[in-house]
């Protein structure tokens, strides 16, 4: 499990206080303990143009937006954007590894529309989406493959989100990250099985 600073802070004991005669070195121990708790969430976001905030400031991105939704709800997240324009899932497989640095606790795959835009095959596509979330499960990361199709009110040129696109996105993933935070049991869409076939995504 996982929690933010805001839901770990009171676990900080006054010195030589419930300590049970172990002094100042079972203090250092209980704070050293606590500051690890209190330590952000580490996700990254792993896609393409529509990670990356194609056209708008980083900070619209929904991996900011996302932030922001987490520290509302009390979990300190960092959130990193891993997102790189006209990406297709073959070259997300190629820089998964790099991108996604040791110490990561969660990662939020958007495999975006590219793969089929370059003519490449749903078979494939479905097959890196898979070979990404194994890979990063073998390194006990937990995996969020966001595939759903982006109602056409939230793109301004066919392909890419708005900044109520990316929003909306954000708010779509807020319960998501919330239950692997706190260990309550997935829903349908946190299990990365039965990814999209791309055939309406934006990139």
């Amino acid at each position: 499990m996982f929690r933010g600073a805001a839901a770990t802070a009171w676990r900080v004991p006054s010195p030589g206080i419930g300590l049970g005669g172990g002094g100042p070195l079972a203090a250092l121990m209980l704070l050293f303990m606590t500051a690890a708790d209190a330590a952000p969430l580490r996700i990254v976001a792993v896609g393409a143009s529509n990670t990356s905030g194609w056209l708008i400031s980083e900070q619209s991105a929904y991996p900011a937006v996302l932030q922001g939704m987490l520290k509302e709800k009390g979990v300190e997240a960092q959130i990193t954007n891993a997102g790189v324009p006209f990406d297709t899932t073959s070259k997300m497989l190629a820089r998964i590894d790099s991108a996604v640095p040791e110490g990561t606790q969660i990662v939020i795959l958007q495999p975006g529309g590219n793969d089929l835009r370059f003519f490449f095959s749903r078979e494939q596509r479905a097959a890196n989406i898979t070979m990404m979330t194994r890979r990063l499960q073998a390194r006990s990361i937990k995996v969020i493959v966001y595939d759903e199709e982006i109602p056409w009110q939230h793109v301004f040129d066919g392909i890419h989100l708005t900044p109520t696109g990316h929003r909306m996105i954000a708010a779509s993933l807020l319960p998501k990250v919330m239950a692997l935070t706190y260990g309550k049991p997935a829903n349908r869409s946190l299990r990365p099985g039965t990814p999209g076939t791309g055939s309406n995504q934006p990139n």
